[in-house]
Order: C-alpha cells, then sequence, then structure tokens
C-alpha cells in the first residue's frame, strides 16, 4: 500500500492529490453534515426539540476549524470521528423504512473518512517537503 501511494504521488503530483483530497473532504463533509441536519430536524424528544441536532451535528461543527487552516491533524481526527458516523449509518440502515437514508449516511462518512486520510498524508508531506 505504501509503495502504491508512493507512486502515486510520484505520478500525479503532491498538489494536484491535495487538492483532488481536500474537494472530497469538503464536499462530503458538507454533506454529511446537511444528512445530521436533516436527521437532528427529524427525531422528536419529549424534552428540548434542539438537543437531538446538537448531538449530532457537533462533533462535526467542532472540526470546522481545522477544515478551514486546513491542518492535517485536524483532518485525521476527523477521519476517525467520520468512521462513528459509519458505524451509525449501518446500524441506521439495518432499521426498517430507513435503509436509503442509513446507506447514505454510511457512504458519504466513507467518503470523508478517505478524503481526510488522503488529505492528512498529502497535506503532511507537502509541508515537509517546502
Amino acid at each position: 500500500m505504501k509503495q502504491w501511494l508512493e507512486d502515486l504521488e510520484a505520478r500525479k503530483g503532491l498538489d494536484r492529490l491535495t487538492a483532488a483530497s481536500r474537494r472530497l473532504v469538503l464536499g462530503s463533509y458538507g454533506l454529511l453534515l446537511a444528512l445530521m441536519v436533516y436527521r437532528g430536524v427529524m427525531v422528536t424528544t419529549d424534552g428540548n426539540p434542539l438537543l437531538p441536532l446538537v448531538a449530532f451535528v457537533l462533533p462535526l461543527v467542532l472540526f470546522l476549524p481545522s477544515l478551514l487552516t486546513r491542518r492535517p491533524r485536524g483532518h485525521a481526527w476527523l477521519a476517525f470521528v467520520s468512521l462513528l458516523y459509519f458505524t451509525q449509518g449501518v446500524m441506521v440502515a439495518t432499521l426498517p423504512g430507513q435503509e436509503l437514508r442509513g446507506t447514505a449516511e454510511a457512504l458519504v462518512s466513507l467518503v470523508l473518512f478517505a478524503g481526510c486520510t488522503g488529505y492528512a498524508r498529502f497535506r503532511s508531506r507537502q509541508q515537509r517537503s517546502t
């Protein structure tokens, strides 16, 4: 795997790979955030109606400063958090009538994971080379 990534870096270049993975991260992050806002709004509780929204959205919003400042370490941590959303999406997909929403959440979070790990690797190597 390491050799394949190094060959990919040599063929495509770090700048191009970093930009592509950044676009992937931003697109999937926005889509996952929209899915979580929708899910938080659709869940009803007896107590505070904002509680589900905050619970679903807050972990993603906490990584917004790292995304805006393009820090590789923040992207790496976001990759780990996206695996929690993947697990949640798989569990929701097993519920009757929720297959589409759960599958979408699992796929988007998997794309976010791949984009974040790629960005963390390529950006940190790019920073070391300059």
